[in-house]
C-alpha cells in the first residue's frame, strides 16, 4: 500500500466540473485581475468566518506583511511571535523593518505560550501575532487581555486555521487583522498561490484595499506607495467553489484524527497534542511527537507512507535570523520539540484503511525495540 502525505488530484477530481466551468469563465471574459467574481468570494470568505470584511491578497505572507504594514508597525518596533511555527510569520515581521521577538511554545497545546508573553515585552513591543498552529486555535482570551493592556495590535495568523474556531467563534477577527493563506497543501487551497486578510475595523480595511493595489483606490491615483499584493480571479473562482465542501472537508479531516487516536492509542513512543477545549480542531495537520523519530520517518518511507516534518529548525535556529543573537537553550520546548515532531498524512479522502496501515507499520517500528 502507498499512502501519499496528501493527494491533491482526489479532491480535483470530485469538483472538477465546478472548477473548470468557473476558470473557463474567467477565461472566455477575460477578466483575469480584480473585478466581481474576486468580490464575490471576498463577501462569502468574510461571510464564512463572521467577519465584515475581506480582501484576497497574492500570498499568505503577504496578508502577514499587508496587515503589520496597515498597522504601523515599522522600524523601531517589536513584534512577539511563536518560535514554533513557519518562517513567514517571522519574515512578515522583519519585511517591515521590525524586529522578531520569539516566544516559546506551550507543551499541551504547541501554540504559543501565554504566560511567557509579558516577560518578552518591552517599551518597543508593537503587536503579536498569535499563530493557529497545525488546525488548531491558540488560546486567545489571555493574549487579547494583555494586548488591551499594554494597547498592542494582534495580528492573527490563521495560515492552516481556515474556519477553525475558538469558542464556538471563527478565528481571525478577535484580533484587528486575520491574515489566511491558500496555499495548495492547505485546508481551503488555491492552485496556487493566494491569500487573504479579513477584519471588522473599516479603516483598516481601507488602508490594507489600498497598500494591495499599489496606494490607490483609483486607477492611476497614488496616494501613497503601496504594493501589488491581489489575488487572481482565476484562483479566487477556484477557491469560490471549494469554500463551498470546507466545512464538510474540515469534519472529514475530524474524523480521520479520530481513527489516528484510536489506532495509536496504545503506542506508548508516541504522543499527541492535546486537544483544546476551546478550540474546534481542523486539523490542517496531524503531528504527533515520536520516539526516534528520524528513524520512524525513514522506516515509514521504506514502507510507501510519505510524511513531512513541521518545523525541524525552530526559527530562532534559522542562519537568517543569525543577527538576532538567540542560541541553542533559548527555547528549550520548541528546541525538544523540533526533534521530535513529525506529520503524518492528512487530507479530506484518506481512507480509515490507510490510516490504520499507518498506525500498523508505527507500532511495527517500535515492536523492533528502538534505544
Amino acid at each position: 500500500m502507498k499512502v501519499n502525505f496528501v493527494d491533491l488530484k482526489i479532491q480535483y477530481q470530485s469538483i472538477r466540473k465546478e472548477v473548470d466551468a468557473a476558470i473557463q469563465d474567467v477565461l472566455d471574459n477575460t477578466a483575469f485581475i480584480m473585478g466581481d467574481r474576486l468580490k464575490n468570494f471576498e463577501n462569502n470568505f468574510a461571510k464564512a468566518h463572521q467577519a465584515k470584511y475581506c480582501l484576497g491578497t497574492s500570498s499568505g505572507t503577504d496578508s502577514l506583511h499587508l496587515a503589520l504594514w496597515t498597522l504601523g508597525v515599522g522600524r523601531g518596533d517589536e513584534v512577539l511571535v511563536p518560535v514554533n511555527t513557519f518562517f513567514a510569520t517571522a519574515e512578515a515581521v522583519s519585511l517591515t523593518g521590525a524586529k522578531p521577538v520569539f516566544v516559546d511554545n506551550n507543551p499541551e497545546s504547541y501554540n504559543i505560550d501565554v504566560n511567557k508573553i509579558e516577560e518578552k515585552l518591552t517599551s518597543k513591543t508593537k503587536a503579536i501575532i498569535p499563530v493557529h498552529l497545525y488546525g488548531q486555535s491558540a488560546d486567545l482570551d489571555p493574549i487579547l487581555e494583555i494586548a488591551q493592556h499594554y494597547k498592542l495590535h494582534v495580528v492573527e495568523d490563521c495560515a492552516q486555521a481556515h474556519l477553525e474556531t475558538y469558542k464556538s467563534k471563527p478565528v481571525g477577527t478577535f484580533g484587528d487583522i486575520g491574515c489566511f493563506s491558500f496555499y495548495a497543501g492547505k485546508n481551503l487551497a488555491a492552485y496556487g498561490e493566494g491569500g487573504a486578510v479579513i477584519t471588522n475595523d473599516e479603516k483598516l480595511f481601507n488602508k490594507m484595499a489600498k497598500i494591495r493595489d499599489h496606494g490607490s483606490s483609483k486607477k492611476y491615483h497614488h496616494e501613497f506607495i503601496g504594493h501589488n499584493y491581489r489575488l487572481e480571479a482565476i484562483q479566487a473562482v477556484v477557491l469560490n467553489v471549494k469554500l463551498k465542501y470546507l466545512e464538510s472537508w474540515n469534519e472529514m479531516r475530524r474524523q480521520n484524527a479520530r481513527l489516528y487516536e484510536s489506532y495509536l492509542a496504545n503506542c506508548e513512543e508516541v504522543k499527541l497534542p492535546k486537544k483544546m477545549s476551546y478550540a474546534k480542531h481542523v486539523y490542517h495537520l496531524f503531528i504527533i511527537r515520536a520516539k526516534d523519530r528520524d528513524g520512524l520517518q525513514k522506516f515509514l518511507t521504506e514502507n510507501n507512507i510519505y510524511t513531512g516534518l513541521h518545523y525541524p529548525i525552530p526559527i530562532h535556529l534559522q542562519k537568517a535570523y543569525n543577527f538576532l543573537g538567540y542560541k541553542k537553550g533559548d527555547f528549550p520546548i520548541a528546541e525538544k520539540f523540533a526533534n521530535e515532531i513529525i506529520s503524518l498524512p492528512m487530507y479530506p479522502e484518506l481512507k480509515e484503511e490507510e490510516i490504520k496501515y499507518v498506525c500498523e507499520k508505527i507500532k511495527e517500528f517500535y515492536s523492533k525495540g528502538v534505544s
